[in-house]
């Protein structure tokens, strides 16, 4: 099991940030019902770990989106991530995915049988993914508990630790 203390740099990954590192990092974050992706490239030994809070870039007229702001969107993180791994050298096919979070932990006080946050997070993030090429192989979405995970970009190790 990975011990997070060891040794290497960490990064606190805040919602609506991406980091992409170069060298070995530990990098962490807390989910409810945004997701968090981690993205890894052993052959490059890139890692990269991002937060998106909500499902869809909006539609703007005329008014393109900065890359700080779009981080907060599922769609936008991930193709931003992909471009940034192509301008490194990587191929889509040789990139490890793993995707958490989009729990259901906002009480709900409508009955309306509208699907929540987390599960939209969830289904752009898979679409997405599989529109940009990559594979994931590893998961755990849903639930009613935030998660925190820790990543270890150097062995692709990635802790998870449900709330109670």
């Amino acid at each position: 099991m990975m011990q997070p203390d060891g040794g290497l740099p960490e990064i606190y990954v805040q919602p609506g940030e991406s980091h992409l590192v170069k060298k070995p990092t530990i990098l962490k974050t807390l989910l409810g019902s945004c997701v968090g992706i981690v993205f890894r490239v052993p052959r490059l030994g890139l890692g990269a770990l991002c937060h998106p809070m909500l499902p869809r870039t909006p539609a703007r007229q005329g008014v393109p989106l900065g890359r700080s702001a779009g981080r907060r969107y599922v769609d936008f993180a991930i193709r931003d991530l992909a471009r940034q791994f192509d301008a490194l050298g990587a191929n889509r096919s040789e990139i490890e995915v793993k995707l958490f979070g989009g729990g259901d932990v906002l009480v709900m006080t409508s009955s309306a049988k509208r699907p929540t946050v987390g599960k939209l997070n969830s289904e752009i993030a898979i679409r997405v993914l599989a529109e940009e090429g990559f594979s994931v192989m590893a998961s755990s979405l849903g639930g009613q508990r935030g998660v925190n995970i820790i990543f270890n970009t150097e062995t692709g190790e990635v802790l998870l630790q449900r709330h109670s």
